[in-house]
């Protein structure tokens, strides 16, 4: 990309100096932060003081690419990095300074790290007795894990706000105006928080939280492991400032003043990330500490038309800021049909990305499909419609239980069914549904005749034990030998020692089903859930067999999966890649991953999901935050006011990474059969009813 003036003046000059770019989406930041970095490669700066810091691992990708692409070969030596894995580095790294002061019971014990998975595990553990024995959660219906993961959250956010976890209850409660059963709910989440803080502390278990923590107000706080870092990162790029938390802010505020130079780049209409707690006025006041201020205002992505369609949208929702008409017609950036049922929505949006791909010559991977959710039905058909017509298609959805992926729950059946010492056979439902993910062209009636006569006792039998050739005919040899192939593979196993469990997926893996004819066999989701779980798999074996030695690994991890623990962040989880096929998202899972694309299609627009934010019962973003005044009651208007600012955000990032034109797609009945009017939709329509207006008065 060719750069402009100010971004030239980011890329080549104030090396020995701290900037603070910002600008919205679109408008070349990163571009010019990965040249800088460059830049100051060949000024001779050495590679390995040199980090780049973002609030997830996917944001550094860009920057390692571009570094691997290009002619400077030092470069290879340039550290990425978020926060929290700096924090897990040096309190890995300092853990003895520390250990006895902070109260943990082993401190001449190393510490376990725990993921989001293994922090569920623990907590089922740990917590959920005294879940039982004093009937905590009564009226709160959600599953486990997510009630789990709400609790991990407000540790979270005490953690990175700065306020004292046992104080939890007392803010949500002050923040309360509702009904009083609410305030019983807060301190049932309180207790259960304590109880887990204070387990951690008896076994040494370091959650999210608790890393923070001895990172933030304890190690940064000595002498020696803050050198260890300045000392080390001399210079700094920070990107998406605005998506990080308070904690990270404070820490980068001291390091600015010791380092050589630093670039902090800050998205001036984002901050997408508040659930996890990011905080964009808190990221603000660091610009204060910076001596070079620049804006970059001119969009690289978007057309005019588009434009004007992303300021028409801001006039819809009541956007200040946005007041003068734009200079080109934003009807011609969007296009859209009035569908009346939902099948009718997703035919429409596969035609048109048919006649994209094969009549206009559109790269697949130019195309994405958004929706404000992403369940099971909804991409399964439109997987399948893009299948018929020779389309690829991949899907990203983070936050799910790794059981709900296909692949995985199909992995978890075959071990099952490979390990019967476990005495947790699966059933003939999930046995079906395996071999009609496993075996490709296998539909799920022949697979339920095949498991209806050969599936016993948690076996499966040789395929000629069909006696009835009419079945062995309706199901097909063909479709019988590779039946075969992957039984006696398993039968084989058996007869061998058990291995760890990651060892065996990803022997099943590579051996059987991604082989041709198998299920998996170039299904780019299916090979990304399969690596996912293989990492949670063996991450639970080295952890778990640490602290408990005698447990029985593999099958506690069964279980664990089968209790729908929410699954981890995988770093190979990000919609980049050279694959050609359609990406099916969630719209805020492909707004974080920060890449442009050609063209997009929003689903549902007429559903609330776009503007509703998630139930929380146990938590609240905004009342643990450094913004919000603890007098303050949370009311109906805060409510609105926050989820029309959250639709404008979202839509505004969304337009900002679209190049050509926006596909709205609407049905007039959403799949629970109700009349669709949700805020995205009312805004699209005030938009045209103004734009016809505006052009009849000319």
């Amino acid at each position: 990309m060719h750069l402009l003036k100010l971004q030239r003046q980011v890329a080549e000059e104030h090396f020995n100096s701290t900037l603070f770019l910002e600008g919205v989406s679109g408008t070349g930041k990163t571009t010019a932060g990965i040249e800088r970095v460059k830049n100051l490669l060949r000024e001779g700066v050495a590679p390995e003081s040199i980090l780049v810091l973002a609030p997830q691992a996917a944001l550094t990708t860009p920057y390692r690419d571009a570094i691997r692409r290009s002619r400077v070969v030092k470069g290879a030596g340039i550290q990425t990095a978020t926060m929290s894995s700096l924090a897990v580095r040096t309190v890995d790294l300092f853990w003895p300074l520390i250990a006895e002061e902070v109260g943990f019971a082993n401190p001449l014990d190393r510490p376990h790290f725990l993921s989001l998975e293994l922090v569920q595990y623990y907590m089922t553990r740990f917590v959920e007795p005294e879940i039982r024995r004093k009937d905590y959660f009564n009226s709160v219906h959600i599953s486990q894990n997510r009630l789990y993961t709400q609790i991990v959250d407000n540790l979270n956010k005490a953690a990175l706000v700065g306020f004292p976890h046992d104080t939890l209850a007392e803010r949500l409660k002050s923040a309360w105006a509702g009904e009083s059963e609410q305030a019983y709910i807060y301190d049932d989440a309180q207790a259960c928080a304590n109880l887990f803080r204070e387990m951690c502390r008896q076994h040494n278990l370091l959650d999210f939280s608790l890393q923070m923590i001895l990172f933030t107000n304890y190690l940064w706080q000595m002498p020696q492991p803050r050198r260890y870092l300045t000392d080390q990162y001399r210079h700094l790029i920070v990107d998406n400032l605005e998506e990080d938390n308070p904690a990270t802010h404070d820490i980068l505020t001291d390091w600015l003043k010791e380092c050589d130079s630093a670039l902090l780049i800050y998205d001036s209409e984002a901050g997408y990330r508040r659930f996890l707690g990011a905080d964009p006025q808190n990221a603000l006041k660091l610009k204060a500490q910076c001596k070079v201020h620049i804006t970059l205002d001119k969009p690289r992505v978007m057309s005019p038309e588009l434009e004007a369609f992303q300021i028409e949208m801001a006039r819809s929702l009541k956007q200040s800021a946005y007041n003068e008409p734009a200079q080109a017609d934003a009807r011609d950036a969007i296009a859209y049909a009035d569908n009346r049922y939902l099948l009718e929505m997703v035919d429409w949006t596969v035609e048109q990305i048919a006649d994209l791909i094969h009549n206009q010559g559109v790269s697949p991977k130019e195309i994405v499909i958004l929706s404000a959710f992403l369940p099971d039905a909804l991409r399964f058909s439109l997987q399948t419609r893009l299948s018929e017509h020779s389309i690829a298609s991949r899907s990203h959805r983070p936050s799910r239980a790794l059981r709900e992926e296909p692949a995985s729950r199909t992995l978890i059946t075959l071990a099952k069914l490979a390990h019967p010492g476990w005495q947790n056979l699966p059933g003939k439902f999930d046995a079906a549904f395996a071999l009609t993910s496993a075996i490709s062209d296998l539909d799920l009636v022949r697979s339920r005749l095949l498991t209806d006569v050969l599936f016993r006792k948690g076996e499966l039998l040789p395929f000629d034990k069909i006696q009835d050739t009419k079945v062995q005919t309706r199901i097909t040899f063909e479709l019988g030998k590779r039946y075969e192939k992957l039984r006696k593979w398993l039968d084989v196993y058996r007869e061998g020692e058990p291995l760890p469990l990651d060892v065996f997926f990803s022997r099943l893996f590579g051996e059987v089903l991604s082989q041709p004819h198998f299920g998996f066999h170039r299904n780019f989701d299916a090979a990304n859930a399969t690596a996912n779980l293989i990492d949670s798999a063996r991450e639970f074996r080295q952890t778990v067999s640490k602290i408990e030695p005698d447990l029985p690994i593999a099958s506690e991890y069964i279980r664990m999966v089968d209790s729908g623990v929410i699954a981890n962040q995988y770093v190979r989880d990000p919609l980049k890649g050279e694959k050609d096929a359609v990406l099916i998202a969630p719209a805020y899972a492909f707004l974080m991953d920060n890449t442009p694309v050609d063209y997009q299609f929003w689903l549902n627009i007429g559903s609330t999901g776009w503007g509703q934010r998630l139930y929380q019962p146990l938590t609240h973003p905004y009342v643990l935050s450094r913004e919000w005044t603890e007098e303050r009651k949370w009311t109906d208007d805060d409510e609105f006011r926050t989820n029309q600012e959250a639709v404008y955000l979202l839509l505004s990032g969304l337009i900002r990474r679209c190049r050509q034109r926006v596909y709205l797609g609407f049905s007039q009945y959403g799949e629970q059969g109700f009349e669709q009017r949700g805020t995205v939709l009312m805004a699209v329509q005030s938009m045209l009813r103004r734009l016809t207006k505006e052009e009849g008065n000319v």
